[in-house]
């Protein structure tokens, strides 16, 4: 089994509202959940423990839970290792692989946001402890060999349906990359390095949501409001790329940026360890490794995807609320947990978290209800107003919800493939997809109102954000392909050199602004941890949702036979089913790379296609 997949999500039950605040009337269904009043305050630290697991009510119940997990984890290996090989082989596997993503996919959520230090400390203990155990498991030879004797018996993967087979394979990747074919002597050395990277990986990804810190004096005092403050010192925990005072944005800039050697030296070694691990079991590089499966399938595809493209706050409310999501016919499909608003200590990063998969139970016959967290940094309403959104802040809304629905609507056999477990450069396109809704006015026109007037968002004021977004939309492309060849170049052979002199390099050579001195931009690159060699996901999946929206959804994006094929082909399958076949299924054709940069130029200039056209002839 993989490392349980991180990625995002809502849950738990609350009563669809239908009322409205002050004198708005005859809102629609989308605009009701934006802007309905909770019943009651929700609170994740409920008597029956965090997200109805009894044991968490207390910090010390992680401890529990996990030995709980690990008990079971051992009596499916036994359960595995001593069956026939058959279709029960796979589910057993599947089963395994899910008492550890219950447990350690919950503590992941966990150890980033819960608002006691305690709880946060022993969910990051328990993430490292379940972490080693699935390494270990990918490197048990018996386990292997349970699965090895199915996939090696003809007329037993004859009798496999699509999906038993395809899983099987992914199980079996995941003993490959992890050295199950190794001697003895270097299997070891294999899980000790993927033991090691647990430990980096953690703390590259803490240290690079720390805030650095500077004295007061350093500072003009006239500008010691916009930062926070810790006894003589200024923590800046972000760029302030919002702000107004472009001192404040320089100071925040340089500070926030500043190198820190620690980290530094985590990073190089963190890159160290990931490139002896993919050439200790067999690859060229930690990018090959990473790339196996995906839609670019190698760095070189995705090199060439990325090197070949050079007012809205006053109407739209949101309150945190627990959400039951349910379908029409089919009844309760699972649960979402909306973690809006910002408290000391979370991140300020919005992102979705899967708390439970979806699989079909074969011990009780039942479907296990997925269970995901929403998570953003929205700030609190105040005495005169509700939360209300900016353009960017909706976006995000609309991305994350986008991670959602995949797992909502998802109905995967096994838990191994549910929702957003899939290929990385597929997971972000029904998120980006989200993006095209959230400006499109007809879609928009379904919830926006103002708040204390209820007259609706102006038209024209959508027509203008919309042309807004696209005044610095190829310098936001630009900055995008930098960041995904830096993290190509990053995870290739050794470079011989410092990230920051190969962060130097190809920041002249892809990005139109120069490097800065004495910062490290690389060191609040979180995204190498779960996106490490991955990041041109976010490019190649806007080629896809782009292609989707235009060809599918531009002429009416709340046409309900659009709506279900969309579901149908892309949602339904998780990574139960080859990336670029659900994209061929949408599509109705398959793309290819000329296809994929086409669409992100495109993006930048509507009249690309034409001009491609009148060139040529």
């Amino acid at each position: 089994m993989s490392a349980c997949r991180r990625m995002f999500y809502l849950v738990k039950h609350r009563s669809l509202l239908t009322y409205v605040r002050r004198n708005l009337t005859t809102w629609s269904p989308v605009g009701a959940a934006f802007n309905a009043r909770p019943h009651r305050k929700l609170d994740l630290l409920q008597k029956n423990g965090l997200f109805g697991v009894p044991e968490l009510s207390c910090p010390a119940g992680f401890q529990v839970a996990t030995e709980t997990a690990l008990k079971n984890t051992e009596r499916l290996v036994e359960k595995a290792c001593s069956s026939s090989p058959g279709v029960q082989t796979v589910q057993c596997f599947d089963q395994l692989s899910d008492e550890l993503c219950k447990v350690a996919d919950l503590a992941d959520f966990i150890k980033v946001a819960h608002p006691d230090p305690a709880f946060r400390e022993a969910a990051e203990k328990t993430c490292i402890e379940i972490g080693t155990v699935v390494e270990k498991l990918n490197t048990n030879v018996e386990l292997c060999k349970s699965l090895k004797n199915l996939l090696d018996n003809p007329d037993i993967e004859a009798q496999l349906d699509p999906d038993t087979r395809r899983v099987a394979d992914l199980f079996m990747f995941d003993f490959e990359i992890s050295g199950i074919h190794l001697d003895d002597t270097l299997r070891k050395e294999a899980v000790a390095l993927h033991v090691k990277l647990l430990d980096l990986n953690n703390e590259f990804l803490v240290g690079s949501h720390m805030p650095n810190r500077i004295a007061r004096a350093a500072i003009p005092e006239h500008l010691h409001l916009n930062f926070a403050t810790e006894g003589s010192f200024i923590q800046i925990g972000g760029l302030h790329a919002d702000s107004p005072n472009d001192l404040v944005r320089e100071i925040a800039y340089r500070i926030y940026l500043y190198p820190n050697a620690e980290l530094m030296g985590c990073l190089e070694e963190l890159l160290k360890c990931r490139y002896k691990l993919a050439t200790l079991v067999g690859y060229e590089s930690f990018g090959h490794r990473a790339l196996k499966g995906t839609m670019a399938k190698t760095p070189d595809q995705s090199f060439r995807c990325c090197v070949c493209v050079q007012l809205l706050g006053d109407y739209i409310t949101v309150r945190a609320f627990l959400q039951a999501v349910v379908h029409e016919t089919e009844g309760l499909l699972g649960y979402i947990y909306c973690d809006f608003f910002h408290r000391q200590d979370k991140p300020h990063q919005d992102c979705h978290f899967t708390i439970r998969g979806g699989r079909q139970c074969q011990e009780t016959g039942q479907y296990q209800l997925p269970v995901v967290v929403l998570m953003l940094s929205l700030p609190h309403p105040t005495k005169g107003a509700p939360t209300l959104l900016t353009p960017g802040m909706m976006e995000n809304l609309f991305h994350e919800m986008g991670h959602a629905m995949h797992s909502m609507l998802g109905r995967t056999r096994y838990q191994h493939v549910t929702g957003t477990r899939c290929a990385t450069d597929f997971a972000e396109v029904p998120s980006i997809l989200m993006e095209y809704f959230a400006t499109d006015y007809r879609v928009i026109s379904q919830f926006a109102r103002h708040y204390e007037t209820g007259k609706p968002l102006p038209e024209s004021m959508v027509a203008r954000l919309c042309e807004s977004k696209k005044v610095c939309g190829a310098a936001d492309t630009q900055l995008q392909i930098f960041y995904a060849v830096l993290d190509q170049i990053y995870h290739s052979e050794p470079q011989n050199r410092s990230t920051t002199e190969i962060l130097k390099d190809m920041q002249q050579k892809f990005y139109g602004l120069p490097y800065a001195p004495n910062t490290a931009w690389q060191l609040r690159f979180s995204h190498l941890i779960g996106y490490g060699a991955k990041y041109y996901s976010y490019l190649m999946s806007r080629a896809v949702a782009s292609m989707v929206w235009k060809q599918c959804f531009i002429e009416d994006p709340l046409n309900r036979e659009m709506g279900e094929r969309y579901r149908r082909e892309m949602l339904a399958h998780g990574g139960a089913k080859e990336p670029m076949l659900m994209v061929e299924g949408m599509l109705q054709r398959r793309p290819t790379i000329g296809d994929f940069v086409d669409a992100l130029v495109s993006e930048l200039n509507p009249n690309f296609e034409t001009f491609i056209m009148d060139s040529e002839g």
